[in-house]
């Protein structure tokens, strides 16, 4: 891949940028929200071959949340980050974001070969930082993901959860106000994950982070969320929402969360089985 499409490609894989402020209402300023959506639609195709991936969809995010958005395959999850982040644009709505995003996927999307160090120096120079700075500040996120003696390895040479903490890393250097993460543990062992919960939640403690965290995994938004959204499916609706009121920190396997991953699970077998089946 010639250099200039990789960088592209990275710029593409770890970040968006919005910056528009909220503005105040006339009865005094309004709280800030990191994100903020307003009506959003969003529908695919023209005529009759249009598909509604999203109906008229309003939330507020506030700064430093850790917001778990769950539901049913095709209710939307990917594509309301992908809007979030402005990789795409709503049919209909308004979205505000406070400061500057970056996604994660499923997969760790490395480049194989670069190392681990080189990877996260790639979001830094994107962003004009000197060759010097940028090398010890990817250092420096490096020992922040507990990887700092894996600097110099390659992508091939680390674990699928290694890989996982080299893109969040990658991330990090984007100098992120927002995280969107889009099933970041999806394709992990269940032990690994669970280091990787433990591993996301002192990361996202230490930075300020908002976060905004998209799971099929009811019990995972249990353990990790502020807050769980519950969205509908076909179109993508909000259908349910629910504070974690469990202190910090939790294990997976606490009877409160479980006690809410079972109240969530219910609402969610409710919608889906309104719309007949799992799409």
């Amino acid at each position: 891949m010639p250099p200039d499409t990789a960088l592209a490609t990275a710029a593409a894989l770890t970040t968006a940028v919005s910056t528009t402020p909220v503005s105040s209402s006339p009865s005094g300023p309004r709280v800030v929200a990191a994100v903020r959506l307003e009506g959003v639609t969003k529908v695919y195709g023209t005529g009759r071959e249009t598909v509604a991936a999203l109906d008229s969809i309003s939330l507020e995010i506030e700064k430093g949340d850790f917001t778990c958005i769950v539901g049913a395959s095709g209710c939307g999850k990917t594509t309301l980050l992908n809007l979030i982040a402005g990789l795409d644009e709503p049919t209909s709505g308004e979205i505000e974001v406070t400061g500057r995003t970056a996604l994660m996927f499923q997969e760790s999307a490395l480049f194989p070969w670069l190392t681990a160090a080189g990877n996260v120096e790639l979001a830094l120079r994107l962003r004009g930082v000197g060759r010097r700075p940028r090398q010890a500040r990817a250092r420096e996120l490096l020992e922040l993901v507990h990887l700092g003696g894996f600097a110099d390895k390659r992508p091939h040479e680390l674990s699928g959860g290694m890989r996982q903490r080299v893109a969040l890393a990658r991330a990090l250097a984007q100098d992120a106000d927002v995280l969107l993460m889009d099933e970041p543990f999806g394709a992990l062992d269940a032990i690994t994950r669970d280091v990787l919960h433990d591993e996301l939640e002192r990361v996202w403690r230490q930075t300020g982070l908002t976060v905004v965290f998209v799971t099929h995994n009811v019990r995972e938004a249990a353990r990790l969320g502020d807050r769980i959204v519950l969205l509908a499916s076909r179109p993508g609706r909000l259908a349910a929402e629910f504070n974690v009121d469990l202190a910090r920190p939790r294990r997976i396997e606490d009877s409160g969360v479980t006690t809410l991953a079972t109240e969530v699970t219910e609402h969610l077998r409710r919608e889906v089985a309104r719309h007949g089946r799992v799409h």
